[in-house]
């Protein structure tokens, strides 16, 4: 029976999972993490030996060399990757693993069925960040927000990866009763502090914070809050200095 990926399509693999196109930049972390020479092709957001083969970005992947380099696998995110992408792989004959993490446990399960997927043994980094996320939420109550892009502003809302982190840092997140990445001017968010990362849109102390005057803002980095894998084991401690500010 071939495994199942986050959307309960199977995959088929061969027992021995060798090479993998990873499309998802902290995914891509996760694998070199664990066996870095099972990479044959990433992103060119992608944290990888450079010797490894950039194949364009998240939303514009090279498809036909995707399909020339005949990866057992290609792992791909349903946020960040486009789903007709995923069917011209498949149409082709290339398996395609997509994931969906949208809370930390989930995103923590989902890295460990990849990770089994491919017939890796579970790493040290992994049983590590499932420790620090174990702790329990201070109860702060600081109501946040966290703008990921203007013109037009969006920000974080329900349903995310990062609204799941904020929550369980004792944050409260100002946007979450929204849709997931609800628009909003600054004239309309009521918050104690806004969190401006560096990704995907890249916020800095000169772009971002005159947008909200009267309210406290720190630039933090995307990681932190968005990326699954390896950055989840400092991300913790990261943003509960942020937020302590």
């Amino acid at each position: 029976m071939n495994p199942v990926d986050d959307l309960g399509h199977p995959v088929p693999l061969p027992d021995r999972v060798r090479r993998v196109v990873s499309l998802v930049p902290s995914l891509t972390e996760a694998l070199a993490a664990t066996d870095p020479g099972i990479l044959v092709g990433v992103t060119v957001w992608c944290p990888a030996d450079p010797a490894v083969e950039r194949l364009r970005g998240t939303k514009n992947p090279h498809l036909r060399r995707i399909i020339e380099l005949a990866p057992d696998l290609v792992v791909a995110n349903k946020e960040e990757n486009r789903e007709r992408h995923v069917r011209e792989l498949r149409a082709a004959g290339v398996p395609v693993w997509v994931t969906d993490m949208r809370t930390v446990p989930g995103a923590l399960a989902s890295l460990r069925r990849l990770l089994w997927a491919c017939s890796l043994a579970d790493p040290g980094w992994l049983a590590e960040a499932e420790r620090v996320w174990a702790a329990p939420a201070p109860a702060i109550g600081l109501r946040v927000a966290v703008p990921i892009w203007r013109d037009p502003w969006m920000f974080v809302g329900a349903d995310t990866y990062a609204d799941d982190v904020l929550t369980r840092l004792g944050a409260i997140n100002v946007c979450a009763d929204h849709a997931r990445y609800p628009r909003a001017s600054p004239e309309e968010i009521d918050a104690d502090l806004v969190l401006l990362p560096d990704e995907p849109y890249r916020f800095g102390p000169d772009d971002g914070p005159e947008a909200f005057p009267g309210t406290p803002s720190i630039c933090i980095e995307g990681r932190d809050l968005t990326w699954y894998g390896p950055a989840m084991i400092t991300a913790r401690e990261h943003l509960t200095a942020a937020l302590a500010r």
